[in-house]
Parts: structure tokens; sequence; C-alpha cells
């Protein structure tokens, strides 16, 4: 299958990428900071069935109890540890789509496909396939996009487009400037020296200058959650 595709417009530094199918695509956009938004109804996510369906898990039923509490969650990879602070009031609905995947063991055994390092500073990961074009078998909406900024350190979603969010997402490891079209969920707290580790090797342009596979592959052995 085609790799999802990342151009940096020379104007904006934006970073983009496009997908052959809605669940597949990641894009970064700016971190929110305006006030937490309040919870989301489970009409809101738009959890929907679509395709590709890779290590299916099934469709998460949306909890707003189990959505309002607060976690971390542990990406273990073979580089070291990467810990972020999910955004749960701000974006209920993608926190929610990524503790099920995590607890549904969806991420363990994949690999991080791709590393940008002109431009925008992004390593995307959270595709089974590791072709870029894989997704969860289900898609839901956009949230937590009013005043996006993506400094480093911000956790945020990759898509194809408005509301088709899936698994694939990525994490900020320098300040990069994005349009708001990437749904900002988390904030790392510990192991941005491990993201600028990965990012300092670089990458073999595979996808062309500063985009492509990162020279130390980014095996994700697990993802754990806890709740504080």
């Amino acid at each position: 299958m085609p790799r999802t595709r990342l151009t940096v417009a020379a104007a904006a530094a934006t970073l983009v990428l496009t997908a052959t199918s809605a669940a597949s695509a990641a894009t970064v956009t700016p971190d929110a900071k305006p006030a937490p938004a309040p919870m989301a109804a489970a009409a809101d996510c738009g959890f929907t069935k679509a395709v590709p369906a890779d290590n299916f898990k099934g469709i998460p039923v949306f909890d707003p109890v189990k959505a309002a509490k607060p976690y971390h969650a542990t990406v273990h990879t073979g580089q070291g540890n990467v810990t972020f602070q999910a955004l749960t009031a701000a974006a209920p609905c993608t926190t929610f789509s990524f503790r099920f995947l995590s607890e549904h063991q969806y991420y363990n055994g994949s690999h991080c496909h791709r590393l940008t390092t002109k431009g925008i500073y992004v390593l995307q990961c959270g595709d089974p396939t590791g072709t870029g074009s894989g997704g969860p078998g289900y898609s839901f909406n956009d949230e937590n996009l009013a005043g996006a900024t993506y400094p480093a350190g911000t956790v945020a979603m990759a898509n194809a487009g408005p509301n088709t969010n899936g698994s694939q997402f990525f994490f900020v490891w320098q300040d990069t400037k994005l349009p708001p079209a990437y749904t900002p969920f988390g904030k790392v707290t510990a192991g941005l020296d491990v993201l600028q580790k990965i990012a300092a090797a670089g990458e073999d342009d595979q996808n062309g200058p500063g985009d492509g596979f990162p020279a130390l592959p980014v095996d994700i052995h697990a993802v754990k959650i806890a709740n504080r």
C-alpha cells in the first residue's frame, strides 16, 4: 500500500500528511491552550466503522464517566519510554479512543514509521501495518482545535482530512508550526529526550528530504495506562 506522504509548505512550514484512506492519515496541529472544553456527549465523537481495519479490536462505545478520568500513557519503545498526560477534558473522544486501543494492546508490536526533520518536527506512530496507510477499523471526529499550536512535547492525531481520526498519532519533538487541523490530545511529561535522540539519528529520506523512516528503529513494545 502507498505510504502516507508528508509535505512541507515552504511559506508556513506546515506539516500535512495525506493517506489513501480516511482512517489512515495523520497531521500535526498547534498545541491547544484554550480553557478545557466541556465533556463531549457520546454523539459528538462520531465513532463510525471505516476501512482499513488492521488488527481490529472493535469500535469504542463512548462512556463519559470513564472518559472524564485523567490518565497518563507510557509508550514503551526499544529506544526508551515516552510518557504523556492525556488531555481528557479538552479532547475526551480522542483520549477515550487512545485508551481503548491501548487497553486492547492495539499498538503492541507496531513501530513508528515516519520521522520528519525539516520544516516540521514529528515522529509518527500508530499504524500496525507500518506503511502509513493502516487504521483501526473506525474513524471519529476532530476536537480541541480552537487556537491549537504544536510546541515540543505535543501529542496529536494524524488524519486524512476533517473528522477522519483513527489510530495514527504523532509526537512533536521540536516546536513546529502547523495549521489547527490535528487534534492535540496529550502533553509529554517524560521522555522528550528519547524523542530528540531518535530525531538526532535522522531518517532515510525515502519520502523526500527530511522525511522518511527513522534511522533508529522505534518499536513499540506496549502502551501502559496509569489513572492519575
